[in-house]
């Protein structure tokens, strides 16, 4: 397979289902203090489908365009929803070694497939010390973060919900909504943001494949994303990464781009997903702005 990197220009309005290329609006001079970022989402980690090698084809293509980092958009392994503990704790051991083939900082944002034991089948106690979010949270990190990086913030946010009844839904949660408005409150408001989101905030991806006026469910779109984003109306938000859904998207509405990034895995290791290879966002970062280009990373599928 050919390795492909896409390019073009947004207008005024876009809102694209697989839109190969995009660009910031306003797009400035790329400077001295440009960067790039790399943004790889649902990686799927798991012995089988030879997911292992077809990661490190991803990382090694990653390390050979040197970025400055890499933030990955959730859904690292498969699974841990419904598996037993056993299973659970092996893919994330196999998920933190492998990961270290990357010679640059990594960034992680938690996906459903992170959860511990939520699902009945799994046998799992919550009170066990690691069950739902707690596995992350132990062997990852902070479930939602920020940090700085040459001028620009950076917003990683958990938009996963145990609903305790076998299911998860898109949700920022209040505790999180919180704390966003206090980052936003200590944030210059010219500050330009970036937001890491695991499950969209908006796609059209439903509408696309079933009818334009068949409704998101809330298992595949964050149904709060309405309030968290009013939260930033009054700050300088250009663009959230978001996973999930296996498809490239760049939905431009109200100055702010809304990118779902493909997928590492595209089908869950088994070939392209809706015509969508294997691949991740290379984005290049200058003063106030940003370009976007999707990289197929020359993965053949095992037969």
């Amino acid at each position: 397979m050919k390795k492909t990197y896409y390019s073009g220009v947004t207008a005024a309005l876009i809102v694209s289902m697989f839109l190969l290329s995009g660009t910031g609006c306003n797009q400035t001079k790329v400077d001295n203090e440009s960067f790039s970022v790399a943004f790889l989402t649902d990686i799927h980690l798991q012995p089988e489908r030879n997911a292992v090698a077809g990661f490190i084809k991803a990382l090694d293509t990653v390390n050979s365009m040197k970025p400055d980092f890499i933030i990955t958009g959730g859904d690292l392994i498969m699974d841990a929803l419904g598996q037993s503990y056993g299973r659970a704790d092996s893919l994330y051991k196999l998920y933190q070694e492998t990961v270290k083939k990357a010679e640059v900082p990594v960034y992680n944002t938690m996906g459903n497939h992170e959860i511990y034991g939520i699902y009945s089948r799994s046998g799992a106690d919550p009170s066990h010390p690691e069950y739902g979010e707690k596995m992350f949270e132990n062997r990852m990190g902070p479930l939602y973060y920020s940090f700085m990086h040459k001028g620009w913030k950076f917003m990683v946010l958990n938009s996963v919900e145990d609903t305790h009844k076998n299911k998860y839904v898109g949700l920022v949660d209040s505790v999180q909504i919180d704390w966003i408005a206090n980052e936003l409150e200590n944030t210059d408001p010219e500050t330009p943001i970036v937001i890491s989101t695991h499950i969209p905030f908006v796609s059209v991806m439903t509408q696309r494949y079933g009818g334009s006026t068949v409704p998101n469910d809330s298992s595949l779109v964050v149904y709060n994303s309405s309030s968290v984003l009013d939260l930033f109306r009054e700050h300088n938000l250009k663009v959230v990464l978001q996973g999930h859904l296996h498809v490239l998207e760049d939905i431009y509405y109200e100055g702010v781009h809304y990118i779902t990034g493909g997928a590492v895995s595209a089908g869950w290791w088994k070939g392209p997903y809706l015509t969508c290879e294997e691949g991740f966002l290379w984005l290049t970062f200058s003063e106030r702005d940003f370009t976007w280009k999707y990289v197929d990373y020359d993965w053949v599928v095992e037969k």
